[in-house]
């Protein structure tokens, strides 16, 4: 007995058989990720030069052997990567060669000794900051986190400590009222979270006493509104940080 194609099944594969065979047709999956591949493909190849328009969304669909939909949502994310601009009534526009890589892809790359780095930038300023800014409510934050710390320290899970150690990070840099600060401070977070839990896999050291002397040393700094010592207490704890690492 002979098999009946639908008629959606029909149009299908006509739609199948007008779409041109280029040697680079996409995959079906995911689609408008690789779409934006090929299209940085051949961005980078020098096809379209800085400021020329894209062709138009049917152009690029029926080349790439994919939907309208799928270029535009790969359009959207080149736009987010700052290789293409969308000009309301006028195009799409070439405005890089190359990607700006995701932030997020960066920090899961790269190596902890880096990531310490940039902590030490961030909150040791967010420390000096903090010990002129901070207010009765910060105080009243610093008080809470260093006792949940202390609390993890003894007697939780290693996921448990590190939330409470992050927490009380996280009360130093937004007691500097900076909102690039705890921005910047917040993406780092996923990945001092693994690193953290790597590092107690090997040694249990960041949970002892001493490591919470120097929290509550930051704390006290910062209370006293000593700017110069805040930041010198946080660049002595993550530089020690850093060396246990190394």
């Amino acid at each position: 007995m002979r098999n009946t194609l639908t008629r959606d099944q029909l149009l299908r594969q006509a739609e199948n058989f007008r779409r041109p065979r280029l040697s680079r047709m996409i995959r079906r999956h995911p689609l408008a990720e690789q779409a934006a591949e090929e299209l940085l493909r051949r961005i980078g190849s020098g096809e379209w030069q800085l400021g020329q328009k894209l062709p138009g969304e049917t152009t690029l669909a029926a080349q790439l052997g994919v939907g309208r939909s799928t270029i535009r949502e790969a359009v959207r994310e080149l736009a987010g990567r700052r290789v293409l601009e969308s000009r309301q009534g006028a195009g799409v526009f070439v405005i890089a060669h190359q990607a700006t890589e995701d932030w997020d892809k960066v920090l899961r790359k790269a190596d902890i000794t880096d990531v310490l780095e940039g902590r030490l930038a961030i909150e040791t300023e967010a420390a000096r900051l903090a010990a002129s800014r901070r207010t009765p409510a910060d105080l009243k934050n610093f008080r809470y986190t260093l006792t949940d710390r202390k609390k993890a320290s003894e007697k939780s899970p290693d996921d448990w400590y590190v939330e409470a150690d992050l927490a009380f990070h996280r009360a130093v840099v937004t007691a500097a009222h900076n909102a690039v600060l705890t921005e910047l401070f917040d993406t780092f977070v996923p990945r001092i979270r693994r690193a953290m839990l790597d590092m107690l896999k090997l040694d249990q050291v960041h949970r002892h006493r001493h490591d919470q002397a120097a929290h509550e040393a930051i704390a006290d700094a910062i209370r006293d509104r000593d700017p110069e010592l805040a930041a010198t207490r946080a660049r002595e704890h993550l530089s020690a940080v850093r060396s246990a690492v190394n």
